[in-house]
């Protein structure tokens, strides 16, 4: 990854080495999908204000050419959370790719309110 990076902060939580490895190799996948993406933002919380449920949060930013994609996932377990969020933000590529490409083939008729003069 030569310009492109992977940031990974932790709020209430402890970034350990392991984890923080894992969220870099599994996510830096991304760029391969997208030569556009220009940075990739993931935020890893622990909520313990929840129940037993749902109380680890990834969230991933992706800095893109274009709207910035922004997702988060909650589970159960941090590792768990990372496996989805990658799931999602493949997911959300994948429609902007399809998106641009029904766009792209969509021809648009071309009405001109003023008559054309013949030749």
């Amino acid at each position: 990854m030569n310009e492109k990076e992977i940031i990974v902060s932790g709020n209430n939580l402890e970034l350990t080495d392991a984890l923080k490895s894992e969220a870099t190799s599994k996510l830096s996948k991304l760029f391969t999908l997208d030569e556009r993406i220009i940075r990739l933002r993931v935020d890893l919380q622990y909520d313990a204000n929840k129940h037993k449920d749902n109380e680890f949060i990834a969230r991933g930013h992706i800095e893109i050419q274009g709207p910035d994609m922004v997702v988060s996932v909650a589970s159960d377990n941090m590792y768990k959370s990372l496996d989805l969020l990658l799931n999602k933000l493949i997911r959300k590529i994948r429609r902007r790719h399809r998106l641009e490409k029904v766009k792209r083939n969509k021809v648009h008729s071309v009405e001109i309110a003023a008559a054309l003069p013949k030749a």
